[in-house]
């Protein structure tokens, strides 16, 4: 493994993109993600010979040890692999809502919203990820379960020094924290940077699965957290349990610019986000004003803000509702949307309505991208919702529960915490996924593997990941500087565009003289992310976060 030294993260200047900080190189096999003990979790288990499905099973439950915020087995997700023989395959995890559930289970008698879906023991839906893990295992691994699961028992067990970050996180949350005995003993303590953190009722957890997965849906596990939520007005049942089941789907297939791209099909709302944006993109010239330019900025905020309005109205979980994913990508639609855009001037997000130009019927997620020596790839995303989820720790059992509930359209028209407005396609119902933007992606260039990408960050996971590939692909930066870059983000609703600290002054202006809100914020989201390019494994992890990418 070739690693350069790492410069200060430098962004956009009025001229363009600065280079900043070279990839971390290696030949035979690369994992990119959130947390540096997870990543050599992995790395462990490709240098001892396991394939890409082992190394993120691996990673995941590491994950949910050392970056307790969002890695889980009390959430779900989804796992995107493209194996060497070009077959590829989606395992979908994301949770399902309790069999009690209904559409206005978190309206009040004057008819607001409560905050029942963000905070404590009924915000959680039914956890997918121990299924998910399970399945792809099952399918596609090739190690033991326990060989996989074990760095997490270890690490639960015997304790990790504590990060900055983490310990910043923890503080921020405490006050959560304090609201439940569990959560309280866990997380809540006064800690300090370096203290070992030892968590043994998620040792003793990690243990039962790795002697057997179903624990957690019929076993020990299970019985307890179905007896914790009785005792505590949650909804989970032992019977929602039993009845999860993760499914494997079919992956979005689509290109730009003649490179073949596998992304996240529905209840994902970010596979189909990304191939309309980009199929508006294609063929419009956009890039030829350059990299952080207010043109360019204006013409992809512009394609965002369209998506967003689709997204609001169609998209939800296929399993319920007809998700019209062909028209939506129709290059009928798309040559309309793209030919909507006014080039010098923005479009009021009020006169655009869903599908109008229709020719044609926790914010906390993690993320790891990761390659094998034979070339087969994973973007795994999964996530709690917010940061810690509902911020309830499943009594004796040490894991947090998710706040996934809030991901549904509690009050259809009414924004969820990311801000989202969604509409009744994403209604709550029981047993129903709900809508997510995780948008695990990976392209191919000349049938061979290309790139690999994915991250956190809520509803602005998909333009973050849009972008990084438009860095790449359109902009020439290596994945390192397509990853740094600073980022936009338009969602139909609120009418503004988010921009991260970095574009100058003189481009924000220009964007205001065509007519948009700006508003500049610390970080959009998070992207981790892996190029192959002339024999090497370029890994990037994230500037915005403390993560790492590690190779051999």
């Amino acid at each position: 493994m070739t690693r350069l030294p790492a410069l200060a993260l430098a962004l956009t200047l009025v001229s363009g993109l600065v280079l900043a900080r070279q990839p971390v190189r290696a030949r035979n096999g690369m994992v990119v993600t959130e947390e540096p003990i997870a990543a050599d979790v992995g790395v462990a288990v490709l240098k001892a010979g396991g394939n890409a499905i082992d190394a993120a099973v691996a990673v995941a439950f590491a994950l949910a040890v050392t970056h307790p915020s969002a890695g889980n087995i009390g959430g779900g997700g989804f796992l995107l692999a493209q194996f060497a023989d070009g077959k590829s395959t989606f395992v979908d995890f994301r949770e399902r809502a309790p069999s009690s559930a209904s559409r206005n289970m978190y309206v009040d008698a004057q008819g607001k919203l409560t905050r029942d879906s963000i905070d404590g023991w009924r915000a959680s839906g039914v956890p997918g990820t121990v299924r998910g893990l399970e399945l792809a295992h099952k399918k596609y691994g090739s190690k033991t379960w326990r060989e996989l699961v074990n760095p997490a028992v270890r690490l639960a067990r015997e304790g990790f020094a504590i990060p900055y970050g983490l310990n910043e996180s923890l503080k921020q949350s405490s006050a959560r924290f304090q609201r439940y005995p569990s959560s309280r003993d866990t997380f809540g303590k006064p800690r300090e940077v370096g203290d070992v953190l030892i968590q043994p009722d998620l040792s003793k957890t990690l243990e039962r699965i790795a002697n057997n997965p179903e624990d957690f849906y019929t076993g020990e596990t299970a019985r307890l957290l179905a007896q914790a939520m009785k005792d505590n007005g949650g909804n989970i049942t032992l019977e929602d349990l039993k009845g999860y089941k993760a499914v494997e789907r079919t992956p979005l297939m689509g290109a730009y610019k003649g490179l073949e791209i596998t992304t996240a099909p529905p209840p994902s709302s970010g596979g189909v986000g990304l191939l309309q944006m980009l199929g508006v993109l294609e063929g419009s010239g956009y890039e030829k004003a350059g990299a952080g330019s207010a043109a360019t900025i204006h013409f992809v905020a512009e394609t965002m803000r369209r998506y967003y309005a689709d997204r609001s109205e169609f998209m939800g979980d296929p399993d319920f509702r007809e998700v019209p994913v062909r028209k939506l990508l129709h290059p009928v639609y798309l040559r309309n949307l793209r030919n909507s855009i006014d080039p010098n001037r923005a479009t009021n997000s009020d006169s655009i309505r869903p599908g109008q130009h229709s020719a044609v019927e926790g914010t906390e997620t993690t993320h790891c991208s990761i390659v094998d020596k034979q070339g087969n790839a994973v973007s795994l995303t999964y996530t709690l919702n917010g940061g810690f989820g509902s911020a309830v720790v499943a009594p004796g059992l040490g894991f947090l529960l998710n706040n996934e509930m809030d991901d549904f359209a509690a009050q259809p028209g009414s924004p969820n915490m990311f801000g989202l407005v969604q509409g009744e396609a994403n209604a709550i119902q029981p047993g129903k996924r709900p809508l997510s933007s995780m948008t695990p992606t990976i392209l191919r260039k000349d049938g061979k593997l290309f790139m690999v990408v994915g991250g956190p960050g809520g509803g602005r996971i998909i333009t973050s990941v849009f972008q990084t590939i438009l860095n790449v692909i359109d902009f020439n930066l290596n994945v390192q500087d397509a990853v740094d870059a600073p980022r936009f983000h338009h969602q139909w609703k609120p009418d503004v565009i988010t921009m991260e600290r970095g574009f100058s002054p003189d481009t924000i202006r220009l964007l205001e003289q065509r007519g948009h809100k700006v508003e500049v914020a610390p970080a959009v989201a998070r992207v981790f992310a892996i190029v192959v390019d002339g024999g090497w494994l370029q890994g990037a992890a994230d500037g915005r976060s403390y993560g790492k990418a590690e190779g051999f």
